[in-house]
């Protein structure tokens, strides 16, 4: 880049700069698309979308795909914006999503004594194969059962965590550049396997009972799915959970079009009325993937993928290429949790911090657009105008909150709705009560007003 380029730009991105300080371009406005910004200022687009770039290092805009580059809100030079604010820590992380019951480290370490024992634990760190041990698969087949739905113990594969069971499943089914069906605001991780795996994320139509069968049908017939991911149950981030005459008519479409169909139950645990696995009715068709790191506790997790059918070769060698195998102490770790009901206790203390923190978000976003439900650890908001999810988050950010804009769940070139997820399951009673009224107040104040 010359040197005149370089400082053209510069004094371009430092006019509009000034334009946002003076309130001339407001919190949210909308920039002009590059090309047209280009001809009103006479420049090369390339021109322009080095002013956009700079711009966006600066802090000031942020674009939103499918929908341009917006005035990010800014700090204002004196005065506070938000009446009497809650008193916070430093900082809130409301993104990340690992729930705790109290004492957990101790009844955790109380189970694990006899695995420390010299002879023992020779064993327990030897290497496991994706099949595991028969009395991990025992153990886990017993957890999964749900109403009429048995894993049996040979369907039974372990991963170190549930992200790599999904993985697995994703890389035994789908070849790379083959399509995957999605509902249209995922869970992000897939997102990212997706693009290490060269898949190719198609977004399907969703609608108050989740994912909509006819939308499988129709995209499978446009050009053929290899596979279908899907959250039947407390779908991360909506919180819908799909009722029994939907899974029923999934289920049927997926055996219709011979379709394979990848089951994420990781928050299922939370919600023991809901209705029977997918797999209950497309048996044939459904790996189910489930994991401990919610359950139990994430730096000492196992992955659970059942196959469809016995001893599926092509998915524990998918496993093994990838490396996603468990490690053997923490499969003997978990086993040990599972057979000795430490893990059902856990679960339990859970589900009731859980039904606590939705009353928490109830009290404090009452009068907001906010989908929870009672059994989940995340809330799914629809901004008041003229918030949109970038802006709110880094409002939110300014004032120590972190939370997840809607674009991150957004699949392929699904628009991203103005929305934001808020995880629950992290901080204590008080700071998260203080955090979601301060957030109430940033929603309230619009986004001219949203700094301190």
């Amino acid at each position: 880049m010359g040197g005149e380029e370089f400082r053209d730009f510069r004094r371009i991105a430092d006019a509009v700069a000034a334009d946002i300080a003076r309130g001339r371009l407001r919190p949210g406005d909308r920039l002009p698309p590059q090309r047209l910004f280009a001809r009103r200022r006479r420049i090369a687009p390339s021109t322009a979308s080095r002013v956009y770039g700079e711009l966006v290092r600066r802090g000031l805009v942020v674009g939103e795909v499918g929908r341009g580059t917006y005035v990010r809100a800014v700090p204002e030079p004196t005065g506070r914006a938000l009446t009497e604010p809650p008193a916070l820590p430093a900082e809130v992380n409301l993104e990340l999503n690992y729930p705790s019951a109290p004492g957990q480290s101790e009844v955790l370490s109380a189970s694990l004594g006899p695995l420390l024992r010299p002879d023992v634990f020779a064993e327990a760190t030897q290497t496991a194969a994706a099949a595991g041990t028969p009395r991990a698969r025992a153990a886990a087949s017993a957890l999964l059962a749900y109403g009429s739905w048995c894993p049996g113990p040979e369907r039974l594969l372990f991963t170190g965590t549930a992200r790599q069971a999904i993985a697995g499943a994703l890389a035994a089914l789908v070849p790379p550049g083959g399509r995957v069906g999605v509902e249209a605001l995922t869970y992000p991780v897939v997102r990212e396997i997706a693009a290490r795996l060269r898949l190719t994320l198609v977004p399907l139509a969703t609608d108050a009972h989740g994912l909509r069968p006819e939308a499988v049908a129709a995209a499978h017939r446009g050009a053929p799915l290899s596979a279908l991911y899907v959250q039947p149950t407390l779908h991360n981030p909506t919180c819908v959970t799909m009722p029994e005459a939907r899974r029923r008519e999934l289920g049927e479409t997926a055996r219709d079009l011979g379709l394979p169909v990848v089951e994420d139950r990781i928050w299922s645990f939370l919600y023991p009325e809901a209705p029977e696995p997918l797999a209950a009715y497309a048996p044939e068709r459904t790996y189910v993937v489930d994991g401990l790191s919610k359950r139990i506790a994430p730096g000492l997790s196992v992955g659970l993928l059942v196959t469809p059918g016995p001893d599926d070769e092509q998915a524990a060698a998918a496993l093994r290429s990838g490396g996603w195998t468990a490690g053997r102490f923490a499969l003997e770790a978990a086993t040990r949790w599972l057979t000795d009901g430490t893990a059902d206790r856990l679960a339990a203390a859970k589900r009731a911090d859980a039904a606590d923190r939705h009353a928490r978000v109830t009290a404090c976003l009452s009068g907001h657009d906010v989908h929870t439900d009672p059994h989940a650890y995340y809330a799914w908001w629809r901004l008041p105008a003229p918030w949109r999810g970038e802006t709110f988050t880094a409002a939110a950010a300014a004032h120590g909150i972190a939370v997840t804009p809607g674009a991150a769940f957004a699949a392929g070139a699904t628009t991203a709705p103005d929305t934001v997820r808020i995880g629950l399951a992290s901080p204590p009673y008080d700071v998260l009560e203080a955090a979601l009224r301060r957030l109430a107040a940033i929603a309230g104040a619009g986004p001219a007003r949203c700094f301190t």
